[in-house]
């Protein structure tokens, strides 16, 4: 028997293994299958060699998933968890465990995709509906969506839905309060500057009614912590044409009069607070609510009521809210994305402590609060605002570096406020012996008498703004209270999906691939969840050192000198990447270099971040193989050579192939004094064979929750970091309160954290880590032979839509489905609907290219698992050839009919022409393994022309009988 090294009994190479998906002899097959000698063939005849790396990626080897979750321990400790009361829209909060352990750190929950296909998503569809009667109910307000990325972004895009709406006012000004978050107003006036809006900060109360302006931004509680009555200043700035948009704490709404109540046009903010962790700021679910005039300008996703064929209600996203990017240039958001898994824990957390739960809480946050004013008062400190929810301001004079060291040695974090204030904000983790050694620490005193011990303090909210337990009277926020009965609602959620725990996910262009338990783990450690996004640097050394080994990592997977972590969604990177483009060009005295090239295939979200850049987009065209077409594009080069500020493409293309000319549309457009913009939606397929910033490439933004293993969330979170050439380095985003290392702080800035939402940055890390140079380059050889793999054995059955030069597709393949339309009258809507009865989330549908599926098994996918979904697909085939020989009924076949749920087949009557089992067993493998969609196809057509975005009566969450 040979014996194996130490080395090879360690197996640090063992992860990569469990990663990808075939083994390496099924791997050698495949190949051989495809007609290539090897794996290394296939890549070679696939990926240009003018575009292939020279040298392997300088990252260190593969790890194990105990040494990887060992370094991150280590790092994680060099954090310093504080309890914090520095506020500004982030505080500590109590995950219910229940919650945690069934929906944060459960992969029926993170793994799922964003319910584009409403039968397998009725679960978290149902759970962002009531995310959004929570903040219609606590925010006063007609409508709601469900969620935006941050609260500074919400900020931005009420901003901009203000200026559309106002039809009386068609002023360019926007007046925010000064007392708003300093993060927020970052926020806004990156936003504004661009698309040629005055940002005017100051004192609302001079500038609403004497300043011309179409809207204005106010903060409730203010960021100071000052509670004013909003109602006489909205009506004043709305009889001056001027609409209002309030900035509010959820948590205060719970005794606070709703801004809805006092005129509101729009209110936004941050759930964060509902039971989601700080992490270092992020990622939390913002919310948006608003008028429901204002529904069809609505920016982000909104979740609606419809019906079955059936007429049985089921739920959908609302087609004409859910994606603006889909009027490309035209576009007044690039918002695509949400933070569906944070509001959905923020729902829950509302249900499971109800109205009088969340009541108690709040009034317990403010009843400590005035306890502290209390004591602060008999030492002969006041606090600048009389009125108050949670948080306080003192004056502390000379006092101010005393206190804070005090505090720091007691385990605490105060709000410095210029050089003689101080900011205090209580929160739902405050006790009683807390606020002891909060007086202390300020007074520098022993506490007296215990504040327990003390007589309840006055309240400090005005009489006209205190609120009724008016809200959450829907029974979903009554009836789960105990925890037996949450889990098995939860449960049920869960069983309504398709995640990644249950089947592939075959959707082209979003890559959804294994999020190994490993890489999830450290998401939830206190020393990484618990971290004020404004903490001291010195208490975050851990994270520090994280993220910019994170960014090494990031570099030689892109070949770009330096990355921004910042951005907090694929859309935010693309905006935060033209922004760098268009502050390079300023610093060179080229402010008018304003047109950007787009492809017509381009990604929707392209067109519209152009647009939000303050560019003028121009479409190039592509040829009959979906390539750039590079005479179109040398012309349009030629053309707008003085104005050319970028280019944006996706390589590999949107069509699926890598395309022989990308050297050739990078050097054209850099002849012509533009930058070019990779997406990076696809780097999938690139990492360790090519690297954009070696190849062309100016700036790319990097889906971390594609390529590096960031769970989608069922439609968020998201990481769209952005990767850069030294000469864009300089205009990164940075932030007016932690300023990025290396960056002016008056730099642009997209999200209202300096790092994004910093906490899930360690998946990617750990993904990296584990994997390897060696492990990366592997995944992305096995994607690309995946993907082949599926083409090769579809090719027969559906025409495969575009190829490379030798016949191989890249990480995805788009098969045709027009001819067979044509010939039978079935479409790829009725496909994408039958595989839900095998028992698979649909690829995608009708993009790039209508009429059409795109494909994109990812190398995570067992050959196993890839060969029961071409075996599906060529069923499906076989269905339609059914309906196209007349052997299935033209209108009657379960491809019309497609999904069947168990109430179809085991109804009394059956009325079709084929049989149940035809219906439901369509292979004989699925009596073995079975999912059961909860509802029937579900009419898009009638859930637009009757759009409801609030939970039904209670009557429609009941099970229906054989279900």
């Amino acid at each position: 028997m040979t014996r194996l090294s130490l080395s090879e009994l360690e197996h640090s190479q063992e992860f990569v293994g469990r990663h990808i998906g075939p083994t390496p002899a099924q791997q050698a097959e495949m190949a051989r299958l495809l007609g290539f000698d090897s794996l290394d063939a296939l890549i070679d005849a696939t990926v240009p060699a003018r575009i292939r790396n020279q040298a392997p990626m300088d990252l260190a080897a593969p790890q194990t998933e105990q040494a990887v979750l060992a370094r991150l321990r280590a790092i994680a400790g060099k954090n310093r968890v504080l309890k914090s009361y520095i506020g500004t829209g982030y505080h500590d909060t109590y995950t219910p465990a229940v919650i945690q352990r069934n929906v944060l750190e459960n992969p029926g929950w993170y793994t799922a995709y964003t319910p584009y296909q409403p039968e397998i998503s009725q679960g978290r569809l149902e759970a962002l509906l009531t995310f959004q009667q929570a903040i219609m109910d606590l925010t006063g307000m007609e409508l709601a969506n469900a969620s935006m990325l941050d609260e500074g972004t919400a900020a931005a895009e009420a901003m901009t839905l203000l200026q559309r709406v106002n039809k009386k006012n068609r002023s360019s000004t926007f007046i925010v309060a000064e007392d708003c978050h300093p993060q927020t107003i970052a926020v806004v006036r990156t936003r504004a500057e661009a698309l040629d809006i005055e940002v005017v900060v100051g004192d609302p109360a001079q500038l609403a009614g004497s300043t011309e302006a179409f809207g204005l931004l106010l903060q409730y509680p203010g960021t100071y912590g000052h509670v004013h009555d909003l109602e006489p200043l909205i009506a004043k700035a709305q009889k001056a044409g001027t609409l209002v948009t309030v900035a509010a704490d959820l948590m205060s709404l719970l005794v606070l009069k709703s801004p809805g109540a006092q005129g509101a046009d729009v209110v936004v903010g941050n759930s964060q607070r509902f039971g989601v962790p700080m992490g270092f700021g992020g990622p939390h679910a913002a919310f948006f609510a608003t008028r429901d005039a204002y529904k069809r300008s609505t920016p982000g996703r909104i979740i609606g009521v419809s019906i079955d064929r059936h007429g049985n209600e089921a739920l959908r996203m609302a087609m004409q809210t859910r994606e603006q990017h889909i009027r490309r240039e035209k576009a007044t958001s690039n918002i695509c994305t949400a933070q569906a898994l944070l509001s959905i824990m923020a729902a829950f957390y509302a249900m499971y402590h109800g109205p009088v739960g969340l009541r108690r809480i709040a009034e317990r946050v403010h009843y400590l609060t005035g306890l502290l004013a209390t004591g602060l008062q008999a030492a002969g400190m006041t606090a600048e605002n009389t009125a108050y929810f949670d948080t306080l301001t003192l004056n502390v004079g000379d006092q101010q570096q005393a206190i804070v060291e005090r505090a720091l040695a007691a385990g605490m974090n105060l709000r410095i406020i210029g050089t003689h204030k101080l900011g205090i904000a209580l929160d739902e983790t405050t006790t009683a012996e807390d606020v002891d050694q909060l007086l202390a620490a300020i007074t520098g005193k022993a506490a007296g008498t215990p504040c327990r011990d003390q007589a309840a303090p006055a309240t400090a909210i005005p009489a006209s703004l205190q609120r009724s337990v008016d809200y959450l009277q829907h029974p979903l926020f009554n009836d789960y209270h105990s925890e037996t009965e949450m889990l098995r609602y939860m449960r049920r959620l869960e069983t309504r999906d398709i995640a990644l725990n249950q089947a592939m996910i075959p959707l082209g262009s979003c890559t959804m691939k294994l999020n190994a338990t490993t890489e999830m783990l450290p998401v939830t450690w206190a020393e990484f969840a618990g971290i004020h996004p404004f903490a001291p640097a010195n208490q975050t050394e851990g994270y520090r050192e994280m993220l910019a080994e994170l960014e090494h990592m990031l570099k030689e997977c892109t070949g770009y000198d330096a990355i921004s972590l910042q951005p907090n969604a694929g859309s935010q990177g693309e905006y935060a990447g033209l922004l760098a483009i268009r502050r390079y060009h300023e610093s060179r005295g080229d402010d008018q270099r304003d047109v950007c090239l787009i492809p017509s295939s381009a990604h929707g979200t392209n067109p519209a971040s152009a647009a939000l850049a303050g560019m003028r987009v121009v479409i190039v065209d592509c040829d009959a193989d979906g390539n750039v077409d590079l005479t179109d594009l040398t012309a349009r080069a030629e053309q707008y050579s003085n104005e050319l500020a970028a280019i944006m493409i996706t390589y590999p293309s949107t069509h699926g192939v890598f395309e022989e000319t990308v050297v050739d549309v990078c050097d054209i457009v850099h002849r012509h004094g533009g930058q070019v913009y990779v997406d990076g939606a696809n780097l999938n397929a690139l990492v360790g064979l090519a690297s954009p910033g070696k190849f062309g490439a100016d700036v790319s933004h990097l889906n971390l929750h594609k390529t590096f293993c960031i769970p989608h969330g069922g439609g968020g979170p998201g990481m769209g970091p952005i990767g850069v050439g030294a000469h864009l380095q300089p205009f990164l985003p940075s932030h007016p309160v932690v300023p990025v290392p290396g960056l002016p702080e008056s730099n642009d800035v997209v999200s209202a954290a300096p790092w994004g939402s910093a906490s899930i940055l360690p998946i990617s890390w750990a993904y990296i880590a584990l994997m390897g140079a060696e492990g990366l380059t592997q995944a992305t050889r096995v994607a690309i032979l995946s993907a082949n793999y599926i083409a090769h054995r579809l090719q027969d059955h559906y025409p495969v839509l575009y190829t490379g030069r030798n016949g191989t597709v890249a990480h995805e393949c788009i098969v045709d489905i027009r001819p067979l339309k044509e010939a039978s009258g079935i479409s790829e809507e009725d496909i994408a609907k039958r595989l839900v009865d095998f028992g698979f989330h649909a690829p995608t549908m009708s993009f790039p290219v209508a009429g059409t599926l795109m494909i994109e098994p990812t190398e995570s996918e067992s050959l196993a698992e890839l060969d029961r979904f071409c075996d599906a697909m060529i069923a499906i085939r076989e269905e339609i050839r059914a309906v196209e020989e007349g052997r299935l009924d033209a209108t009657d076949n379960p491809l019309r009919n497609a999904p069947h749920t168990l109430q179809d087949v085991t109804a009394e009557h059956w009325e079709h022409a084929y049989t149940r089992e035809q219906a439901a067993y369509p292979l004989p493998s699925l009596r073995q393994r079975k999912y059961w969609p909860p509802v029937n196809r579900v009419d898009n057509v009638y859930g637009d022309r009757n759009l409801v975005c609030s939970c039904p009566s209670i009557d429609a969450y009941r099970e229906p009988v054989g279900v």
